[in-house]
């Protein structure tokens, strides 16, 4: 196989040695299971603004349900601190019942990655009554 493509390219270069594969923690494996990309980089918003955005001190977001389509499991979440909605998919809801998720109803999230690299909703939350 190599020879083949040597003889179509003669300047190939066919890797020798082996990197070693890397230390995953059970933190990134977990990441990685949930499609979620690396979020260590970011700052967080609550710690540079005092916690008056509408992110959590856990590095939650908080928004509303603004449609949610149930026959097809996903939606879009409005955040409280304004800007683009966000996409959602109920396999994403970790804590209350997929019937609460009507417009209006107040959810806690966080930022993540949908499977094409789109920012999404990960960790979604109906949000405790205040």
């Amino acid at each position: 196989m190599f020879e083949e493509a040597r003889k179509r390219n003669p300047d190939l270069k066919i890797p020798t040695e082996t990197q070693p594969p890397a230390d995953w923690t059970e933190a990134d494996l977990a990441l990685i299971k949930q499609g979620v990309g690396d979020k260590t980089s970011r700052p967080s918003q609550a710690s540079a603004e005092g916690g008056e955005s509408g992110e959590t001190a856990s590095g939650e977001q908080a928004g509303a349900v603004v449609t949610y389509f149930e026959a097809k499991g996903f939606g879009f979440l409005r955040p409280d601190d304004g800007g683009r909605d966000i996409f959602f998919h109920v396999s994403r809801l970790v804590e209350g019942l997929a019937t609460d998720l009507r417009p209006g109803t107040r959810v806690l999230y966080e930022l993540g990655m949908d499977r094409t690299g789109k920012m999404a909703a990960s960790s979604v939350r109906i949000a405790p009554p205040q």
